[in-house]
């Protein structure tokens, strides 16, 4: 496929069954276009885009041409663009709007969109802009923004569809019709009292199924799957992955429906949580913005705080070599091995760590089944270590001799299941303690298995080798 030179060669390929996407490409040309003047241009490209690709443009564009090119969109266009952008990208794009045109903007955004954005803003534009909005819009965006960050309020939106449970089949269609507009979805409703207290959810596939003249109360589900406002965001993910769900109804404390999380919103979340995840099995520190954005000093505080526990950590490593020096000036054969076996005690037990803490998160084994998991554990370890010693055994016999070569072989089984036994229940003991398991990750689990395994090689090997008289 050639590469495009113009926006205007920017087209769909038949071969690959995608447009051909340069971010990058695409900034440099809106940018010509807008400064020879030729907006017409930019406007009719942008409009014929998906708008989360116009917002990778406009990421890549200087703030002034970018705010000029999302000017050229319809303004319910301009909402959702600006709801695809970075927290970073929207602030830096809502300090350049006017209060009225900010005030615009957040009105044609979703419910959950505009609190996010809300969010982002500094206290002074936060009371600047509230008077700008309208009351009951003024009354949402604090009820949506008062939730903690990592609850599942935090994350829902309050713009769904509702309808009573005496109307008929053709009158809750003609309902949905006219909230289409506003609702987030249409494909699910949801069945309210006088209260607001969830009694019942129906489909918009049940609904056009249905008699023209059947009660909505005949048709709904009176059992629906619900979430607490109050609880994790990722219950709410868990419970749209698991029950293959288009939206989850969200409850306050009084039972009465606040608001719906839908599935976007839910993969949102566990994208967040598998990338919190990574980082903390990597013992890096939480940060707020994105890794391409990061300033150094970010990146340093998020790293530096591990990094030095660990170095004081490994210094019983050097103690229990220094402790067995007599040996290994006995046999300098020993230290050969030595970085074979530590490292293949911390490669078990970061496997197993890494099972362990994913089976955890997805609920897939809980505290109870620790017991059978640490049996199951040691049988499969044991046979690890031993095909490892196996194929060590040879250079033991090449490096020295037979005592030699049973001192590596062993050490190598005793390594590999006490590095695989600690990876598997160090995120049980964390756990148990309502620590995260994702922080018994691989530097964690390698720094403790060295420590143990220097331990056991040379413990081993002044016990099978002779030292000089």
């Amino acid at each position: 496929m050639t590469k495009p030179t113009s926006l205007a060669d920017f087209r769909f390929d038949p071969e690959s069954g995608s447009d051909y996407i340069d971010a990058a490409f695409v900034a440099i040309e809106i940018t010509r276009l807008l400064r020879e003047g030729d907006s017409k241009a930019v406007a009719e490209f942008l409009e014929s885009q998906e708008l989360a690709d116009v917002a990778a443009y406009l990421e890549e564009l200087e703030t002034p041409d970018a705010m000029t090119a999302v000017r050229l969109l319809p303004l319910h266009d301009q909402a959702e663009v600006i709801g695809y952008l970075r927290p970073s990208s929207q602030l830096t794009m809502a300090t350049q709007m006017t209060r009225r045109e900010l005030a615009r903007l957040m009105s044609a955004m979703s419910h959950d969109e505009r609190a996010d954005l809300y969010k982002v803003l500094d206290p002074e534009v936060q009371a600047a802009i509230l008077p700008a909005l309208s009351q009951a819009e003024r009354e949402d965006l604090r009820r949506l923004a008062a939730y903690d960050e990592a609850t599942v309020g935090s994350v829902m939106t309050s713009d769904y569809a509702t309808l009573g449970p005496e109307m008929t089949a053709t009158q809750a269609i003609e309902a949905l019709r006219a909230q289409a507009m506003e609702a987030e979805t249409v494909y699910t409703a949801y069945i309210v009292d006088e209260a607001r207290k969830l009694i019942g959810v129906v489909s918009l596939r049940d609904l056009l199924m249905a008699r023209p003249r059947q009660r909505v109360a005949d048709i709904m589900d009176t059992e629906p799957v619900w979430v607490r406002a109050s609880a994790e965001q990722e219950e709410a993910a868990r419970l749209i992955a698991r029950y293959d769900l288009i939206a989850l109804p969200v409850l306050d404390d009084a039972d009465q429906l606040v608001g719906i999380v839908t599935a976007d919103d839910a993969m949102d979340v566990a994208e967040d949580e598998t990338t919190e995840d990574i980082h903390k099995s990597g013992l890096v520190g939480p940060f707020e913005t994105s890794v391409a954005e990061a300033t150094i000093a970010v990146l340093y505080k998020a790293r530096i705080y591990w990094l030095v526990l660990l170095v004081f950590g490994n210094i019983f490593s050097g103690a229990g070599i220094a402790y067995f020096e007599d040996t290994i000036a006995a046999h300098l054969a020993l230290m050969f091995f030595l970085p074979m076996l530590i490292a293949s005690g911390g490669n078990a037990g970061s496997q197993a760590a890494t099972l362990m803490v994913r089976a955890l998160a997805t609920g897939d084994v809980e505290f109870r089944d620790w017991g059978y998991l640490l049996l199951r554990e040691l049988a499969v370890a044991l046979a690890l270590g031993l095909t490892m010693a196996f194929a060590v055994s040879f250079l033991g016999f090449w490096r020295g001799d037979a005592s030699l070569a049973a001192t590596v072989s062993l050490s190598m089984v005793l390594i590999v299941v006490v590095g695989s036994l600690i990876g598997m229940s160090l995120p049980f003991a964390l756990a148990r303690f309502n620590l995260d398991p994702a922080t018994a990750s691989a530097p964690l689990v390698t720094s403790i298995a060295d420590v143990v395994g220097v331990m056991i090689y040379f413990s081993i090997a002044t016990s099978f080798l002779s030292l000089p008289s």
